[in-house]
C-alpha cells in the first residue's frame, strides 16, 4: 500500500473569480486526511506549495494573465509530486484553480517516462481547458492547462519537465465536459474520439461513464499509469462552491460510479481535486463532497 501525499496548492491566479485559494484548507477541514487514515492508509500532509496572491504580483500579458507566476507554482508542485511518486507515494493535490494541473500531470508524465511506461489522463471537468493565449477570450490561465499538456502553448506551462507533449491526445479522456469554447469544439474531435459526457445528450444507462472505463482499458499497455484531474465544476448543484459553475453535470451517484470505474481499472497513479471555492459554498458542502465522494471499497482499490 502506497503512502498518500496530500499537497495543497492555494492558487487563484488562473481564474477571474477569487476564493479558490482557500480550497485546500476547506477540503482538509472536511476531514480528507482523517478519512483516509481511518481506512488504513498512511497519510503524509506535505503542507502547501508557496503561492503569491494577486495583490503582490503584476498580471503581465493580458492573454495569459500571471502565467509566469503560475508556472513557478506549477514547477514547485511538479517537484513535490515527482518526489512523492519516486518514493512510491500517491500525490493527492488539493487546489486551487485548475491551472495547477500543468505541474501535477507533468510530474506523473515524467515519472511514467522514466519507467518507460505510457501515461493516460482522465480529465473530469465542465470545461475543456484547451485554450491558448492566441484563442482565449478571458486571458485566464485556468482555461489553458490541458492545452499545455497536449501541446506547446502556453509555453511557460508546456516547458515544465523539459519535454512536450506530456500526454498523447489518444490517451486523453474527457468526462463531464459541457461548456466548450469555439476553438475547443474544433480540437475535441481530434483527441482520438475522447469520451464526453454532455448534459444535453446523456445516453441511457450513462454509457459515457462505462466508455471512459473501457477507453482506459483499451489504451492500457503493460503497467500503464492513469492520472485523474477532477474539477469540482464537473459536479452538479450538490457542489455549489465552485468558481465557474455550469448547469448540469455528474450527480452524487454518478460521481461514485466514476470512482468505481477508475478503481476497477487498477491504473490510478495520482489525482487532483481542484476549483473548490469556500467563498461561494454553503456550509463547506463542496469540500465535504470532495473529501467524501469515494466509498470505502473503491477508496481502498484507488490508493492500494
Amino acid at each position: 500500500m502506497r503512502n498518500v501525499h496530500i499537497i495543497g496548492v492555494p492558487l487563484d491566479l488562473g481564474g477571474g473569480r477569487r476564493g479558490v485559494d482557500m480550497g485546500p484548507s476547506a477540503v482538509r477541514i472536511a476531514g480528507l486526511g482523517e478519512r483516509l487514515a481511518a481506512l488504513g492508509f498512511r497519510v503524509r500532509d506535505e503542507g502547501n506549495v508557496i503561492t503569491p496572491t494577486q495583490e503582490t504580483v503584476h498580471a503581465g500579458d493580458p492573454h495569459q494573465r500571471y502565467v509566469r507566476e503560475i508556472a513557478d507554482v506549477c514547477t514547485s508542485l511538479y517537484e513535490k509530486s515527482l518526489a512523492a511518486l519516486e518514493s512510491n507515494g500517491l500525490p493527492l493535490v488539493l487546489g486551487g484553480d485548475h491551472s495547477l494541473a500543468a505541474g501535477s500531470v507533468s510530474a506523473t508524465a515524467t515519472y511514467a517516462r522514466r519507467q518507460g511506461k505510457p501515461v493516460g489522463l482522465l480529465w473530469i471537468d465542465a470545461h475543456g481547458d484547451m485554450n491558448t493565449p492566441a484563442t482565449t477570450l478571458s486571458g485566464n490561465v485556468h482555461g489553458m492547462p490541458l492545452a499545455a499538456l497536449l501541446g506547446p502553448e502556453p509555453a511557460a506551462l508546456s516547458a515544465i519537465g523539459g519535454f512536450s507533449p506530456k500526454v498523447s491526445p489518444a490517451n486523453t479522456v474527457l468526462l463531464g465536459v459541457r461548456n466548450l469554447d469555439d476553438r475547443e469544439k474544433t480540437l475535441v474531435p481530434r483527441l482520438g474520439r475522447p469520451c464526453l459526457y454532455d448534459e444535453g445528450h446523456r445516453p441511457p444507462g450513462h454509457r459515457h461513464h462505462r466508455r471512459a472505463g473501457d477507453r482506459l482499458r483499451e489504451r492500457r499497455q503493460p503497467q500503464a499509469f492513469t492520472y485523474r484531474s477532477t474539477s469540482m465544476c464537473a459536479i452538479r448543484l450538490i457542489a455549489p462552491g465552485v468558481g465557474t459553475p455550469v448547469k448540469g453535470g455528474l450527480d452524487y451517484r454518478e460521481a461514485h460510479m466514476v470512482m468505481e470505474i477508475i478503481a476497477d481499472s487498477s491504473l490510478l497513479l495520482a489525482l487532483d481535486i481542484v476549483e473548490v471555492n469556500p467563498v461561494l459554498d454553503i456550509q463547506n458542502a463542496t469540500a465535504i463532497l470532495g473529501a467524501n465522494w469515494r466509498s470505502p471499497p473503491s477508496a481502498r482499490r484507488l490508493f492500494s
